[in-house]
């Protein structure tokens, strides 16, 4: 029942998991909207199923080991929240059960080690970067056949080549009359896979009248650690941020999906702490890029492209942020783009943070179907706004043997702008 998950068993995200449980009226909508009951067409791999074991759980009538593999399985992609006729906060429990449950979940010695691995490289981009050194090393040798075949997903997501490492300036002066002024995140992994990312966010803002402050302080935005549910590191992650931006700016810009996402779940992740009121009012300052210049406005004409592209909804864009519409305007802003739609383009690509690396075949099922999806619509790019899209995107399409280019939504507005003055 509702009372017995309280906050004396569960802590501050009691009441929010309750919340969520109690929202749920089982009608069934978003099993059509699940890419993993698609996929396995298992009432438990549904977002229906999945409350009802979490919630068994919670109350005590259920042992987490009858859960696990299910909720393990969830994308987190929040598909489910958009088709809810009854509204139902699905992050407010997917991500806090995880949290409360972390410890007592039982991992094999190459799940620990894994999770372990991607705890302390990926949210830390120098690490990371050695990290994929070596793993492209390993994927190109005669070591590969020594790492076990769980690992080789996360092999063959690392990039043929690996960008130079770059830096920004802390200060990156509007152009022209300043009409705005930002703080930017600049992300973990996108910092090491395609930092030109950034660079082309950086230079969209400023030629549109935007001075774009890059806090040194900043660190990573803790979503990573927040999804698998390791709250302490969430936590300290949260923590550091709140600090490191700037209070005196219109907004802190993200230009990951899931990086913005989680920023904007900063109050959940600190419920219960001395924290919680500041990352109640620092969630709301945070926007995705696409958003903010949407309503800003492009302030010049951009260059004709005639090219066809086809925009692929992040899913923590599209359903964790709602944010839809913006990405396609600013794109449809450019003459001779035919912007194209992406069949069942509701369903996750299967990157989802560290999904690829946990759940690695039902990861590879859902990136070839987006990559097929994709190439029937005939397009010479696709576009999106999250870098583990991107990864998962030029992966699938390659494995495919397809030259098609993927790239950021602003990659594509900075190719724009660059003629058109």
């Amino acid at each position: 029942m509702l009372h017995s998950i309280s906050t004396e068993t569960f802590g501050p995200l009691g009441e929010p998991m309750a919340k969520a449980v109690s929202a749920c009226v089982h009608c069934g909508f978003c099993l059509a909207a699940c890419p993993t009951y698609r996929e396995l067409g298992q009432e438990m791999d549904s977002p229906r199923g999945r409350i009802v074991l979490m919630k068994e759980v919670l109350e005590g009538t259920l042992e987490l080991a009858a859960a696990q593999t299910h909720v393990d399985r969830c994308l987190g992609c929040l598909a489910c929240e958009p088709a809810c006729p009854s509204g139902v906060p699905y992050r407010d429990l997917i991500s806090p059960f995880r949290a409360v449950t972390a410890g007592k979940m039982h991992r094999s010695p190459g799940e620990k080690v894994r999770r372990f691995l991607a705890g302390k490289t990926i949210p830390f981009p120098a690490r990371f970067r050695l990290a994929a050194m070596l793993g492209k090393a390993a994927r190109e040798s005669l070591f590969r056949r020594w790492v076990p075949r769980s690992w080789h997903a996360m092999l063959d997501l690392v990039p043929e080549t690996l960008p130079a490492a770059q830096t920004w300036p802390e200060v990156n002066p509007a152009i022209g009359k300043r009409r705005a002024r930002v703080a930017l995140l600049l992300g973990c992994a996108q910092r090491v896979l395609d930092p030109d990312i950034n660079t082309s966010t950086i230079e969209v803002l400023t030629r549109n009248g935007v001075e774009v402050l890059v806090p040194r302080a900043q660190g990573c935005c803790g979503g990573l650690a927040w999804h698998t549910g390791d709250l302490p590191a969430a936590r300290r992650f949260a923590r550091r941020n709140l600090l490191a931006f700037p209070a005196d700016v219109d907004a802190i810009v993200t230009n990951a999906a899931g990086c913005g996402s989680a920023m904007q779940e900063y109050h959940l992740i600190l419920r219960g702490t001395g924290d919680e009121e500041l990352a109640g009012a620092f969630r709301h300052r945070v926007q995705d890029v696409s958003l903010f210049l949407a309503g800003l406005g492009l302030r010049e004409p951009l260059r004709e492209m005639p090219l066809t592209l086809a925009y692929h909804d992040a899913c923590h864009l599209a359903n964790a942020q709602e944010v839809r519409r913006q990405p396609r305007d600013l794109l449809r802003a450019i003459p001779g783009l035919n912007l194209v739609e992406i069949t069942d383009a509701q369903y996750c690509c299967g990157s989802a943070g560290t999904y690829n690396l946990d759940q690695p075949g039902i990861a590879a099922a859902l990136g070839a179907q987006k990559a097929r999806a994709i190439l029937a619509t005939g397009a010479d790019v696709v576009a999106s706004g999250n870098i583990g899209c991107l990864t998962q995107l030029r992966l699938h399409l390659r494995q495919l043997d397809s030259p098609m280019e993927v790239r950021h939504t602003f990659q594509v507005l900075r190719d724009a702008h660059h003629t058109s003055s």
